[in-house]
């Protein structure tokens, strides 16, 4: 255990100490974000990405040393293990190199070297492999027997072992490794017979970069267009540079047993070594590759998802549409539906005027706040439509991503939510209460659905999930949720809950009201000390008695609390509301075993602003009125945008038109950057400059370069 522990030390720069305190809290069942939050002590102010990194470096040693002991008991049962072999089976934590050494006694099919020893040519075998200057035709016909018939077939089956033995050799594998990882080249060729159907990877027909400086969209792109039939692909350095290496190693003379081993060592190569080891560097390159575009569209999830809320208000949320109309809700501040129709301001109906007057008196009516629009289609004609209304209070309009808003309409989560409902009204919904609360809605949804990303139906699906699943929860509990009002989804994500209990908490709350303080969670059934441990400090309840109950302060801490208070003359209400007090209080007073500074520093920072929300305020996207079809577009435009995805290449930007415009990497600023995320945000209201417009391929290239942001 130790020596996994030094592992992680070593693999994450992070010290001793702090991964052993660490490990020991994930082992005792305590999540990241509980960690990171509420055991600064422990962990010495670890934050989220620290304690992941942790977890992912224990779980993959603590799996390698479990392949250990089963290749050991494997290589045992053979009666082949040696004190040398398990010394070095035991040393290695390099999992390339641990199968490298397992490989010689690995299980195998019938394989054209074990058919040749069943032949009994291994002695003939081992005989060439010493390349001495004998007469080998002559002793190659010693070897004839019934299933040997000639000394061509003789000396086939010796080469046959030989290349095998040589496939299997650790330094032979180590340095076409080394090869591969210096010079191989990714290379690609469409299939001629699917040449027009495979235009859409025409940038790939005749392809070829070193893999090591691919980027990783290009080499999902490539592998897509393989998996689809389009493209063959290749990877592999020299071959001249491989045999040479190669026979460096193996070949002792000029004799003409050694111009065997030669032929052997060009056939193992061909046969057996290269297909290996390019089937090991594609699936690392393509692993390498998923977890640079997972890492993308993880980043891009938690901006959508900690994207500023309107908060608590009265919304008409619409979802556009020309010949179908536009689906019209009304929800009140919890987000409970009010009302729907259906309205045609638009061609062919063109009810303009019916249209007006039915949503003015919709917004009298349900005395509502402001307006949420589906960017969809007909949505900047909706929103002009809508800004000729004249209401009878002022009325903000929003433009809202509807990404997902059809994939959550026909879930069993929104029939579970409106079973009397169609999945238009359900929609429109959504798109209401993305505006009220973009997590709280969100979280209904699978991220693959929302549009942000990359590739994300090519990559490692459960790496995805796993990954995905960790930002929502991060971002659940980085701004804390209503434990009284918050659905049975967004309590899942909650530390310390999940499916089960966060229903128990659904049915205990309709069964007996409103929790009054958090102490209460202790009655629903399953869910005991631990879970509220893990839990109680992410859940807030607004207007509790105890008004700690609405902060982040863990229930643990209360304690110090009012003990601050009481030193300062105060209850606990006047304490947190009066944020000035807290200047008076000297923090390392209230240092014990069980609380140290870091957390006494949380606690106060959590007093001045109690129950903050972290997200910032909404802004209003204004796009250019003149421009409403890619038609209108002219190169030299500069026009105000929103960010709307980012990948490694570049961005897209909404511009007001159903199409959006990509902003490349290499035009985002004067200077050079790796990372998208270095300039641009998800949401981000920017300016850009038309350089390029396609309209055939609906292509539309922008710069933000010499623009005044």
């Amino acid at each position: 255990m130790d020596k996994i522990l030094e592992l992680v030390v070593k693999t994450t720069g992070i010290a001793f100490r702090q991964v052993a305190n660490t490990v020991e809290l994930l082992e005792g069942g305590a999540t990241i974000p509980f960690i990171s939050r509420y055991r600064k002590e422990r962990t010495g102010g670890l934050d989220e990405v620290e304690v992941e990194k942790i977890q992912k470096q224990h779980s993959l040693f603590t799996e390698l040393s479990a392949r250990k002991e089963s290749i050991l008991n494997v290589i045992e049962k053979q009666g082949l293990l040696t004190e040398d072999l398990k010394k070095q089976i035991d040393s290695t934590w390099n999992p390339n190199e641990l199968e490298d050494i397992y490989l010689p006694y690995k299980p195998k099919r019938k394989t054209r070297a074990s058919v040749a020893k069943e032949k009994g040519l291994e002695p003939l075998a081992e005989i060439i492999s010493r390349q001495q200057n004998i007469d080998i035709e002559k002793l190659a016909a010693s070897f004839l027997n019934n299933d040997v018939k000639t000394i061509e077939e003789a000396l086939q089956g010796a080469n046959d072992i030989i290349a095998e033995k040589i496939s299997e050799n650790k330094q032979a594998r180590e340095r076409i490794r080394n090869l591969f990882a210096e010079d191989a080249v990714i290379s690609s060729k469409v299939v001629k017979s699917k040449m027009e159907e495979a235009e859409k990877y025409r940038d790939y027909f005749d392809f070829s970069q070193k893999l090591a400086t691919c980027p990783s969209h290009r080499i999902l792109a490539i592998r897509r267009g393989e998996k689809e039939g389009f493209l063959r692909v290749d990877i592999s350095p020299s071959e001249e540079n491989a045999l040479k290496r190669l026979k460096y190693l193996f070949i002792k003379g000029q004799t003409n047993c050694a111009a065997l081993v030669a032929k052997a060592i060009e056939d193992s190569y061909s046969r057996l070594l290269k297909p290996g080891i390019e089937t090991e560097f594609s699936g690392e390159s393509k692993q390498t590759a998923d977890v640079s575009a997972i890492g993308v569209f993880a980043e891009n999830l938690r901006q959508l998802l900690l994207a500023p809320p309107l908060g608590k208000k009265r919304i008409l949320g619409i979802d556009p549409g020309y010949r179908t109309g536009c689906k019209v809700v009304c929800i009140d501040e919890q987000g409970n539906l009010l009302h729907n129709e259906t309205v045609y301001p638009h061609k062919p109906q063109e009810e303009t005027s019916v249209a007006m007057k039915k949503l003015s008196s919709l917004v009298a009516s349900y005395k509502i706040d402001a307006i949420a629009i589906g960017n969809g289609t007909a949505s900047r004609e909706t929103e002009s439509f809508v800004k000729r209304i004249s209401f009878d209070r002022e009325i903000r309009v929003y433009v809202v991503s509807e990404d997902g808003a059809s994939v959550y309409s026909a879930s069993s989560v929104a029939r579970e939510e409106f079973p009397q409902y169609d999945v238009t009204v359900r929609g429109a919904v959504s798109i209401a209460r993305r505006l009220m609360d973009p997590l709280a809605e969100l979280v209904k949804i699978d991220p693959k659905s929302i549009g942000v990303g990359q590739y994300q139906h090519d990559v490692d699906q459960k790496l995805l999930k796993e990954s995905l699943d960790r930002v929502v929860e991060s971002a659940v509990n980085s701004v804390g949720v209503n434990l009284n009002t918050a659905s049975k989804h967004l309590l899942t994500y909650v530390s310390g809950l999940g499916p089960v209990l966060a229903q128990n908490i659904v049915d205990y709350r309709r069964e007996n009201g409103a929790f009054p303080d958090r102490k209460e969670l202790l009655k629903v059934p399953r869910l005991g000390a631990k879970a509220f441990e893990q839990c109680a400090g992410f859940l807030r309840i607004p207007d509790a008695k105890n008004p700690l109950d609405n902060t982040a302060v863990h229930p643990e801490s209360y304690h110090v609390v009012a003990k601050m208070a009481k030193d300062l003359k105060k209850n606990l209400n006047e304490l947190v509301a009066e944020p000035a007090l807290l200047k008076e209080i000297e923090l390392s007073k209230y240092v014990s075993g069980d609380v140290g500074l870091p957390s006494l520093q949380d606690i106060v920072k959590e007093l001045e602003k109690p129950g903050r929300d972290p997200r910032k305020g909404i802004k209003i996207m204004e796009f250019d009125k003149s421009i409403y079809k890619i038609e209108d577009l002219q190169l030299g435009m500069v026009l105000p945008g929103i960010v709307t995805n980012i990948t490694n290449f570049g961005a897209f930007v909404d511009i007001g038109i159903k199409e959006n415009g990509l902003v490349h990497i290499s035009q985002m600023t004067n200077r050079f950057i790796s990372n998208p995320n270095e300039v641009l945000k998800l949401h981000q209201h920017v300016k850009v400059k038309i350089t390029e417009v396609d309209i055939a391929r609906k292509r539309i290239q922008l710069t933000m370069k010499d623009i005044e942001q």
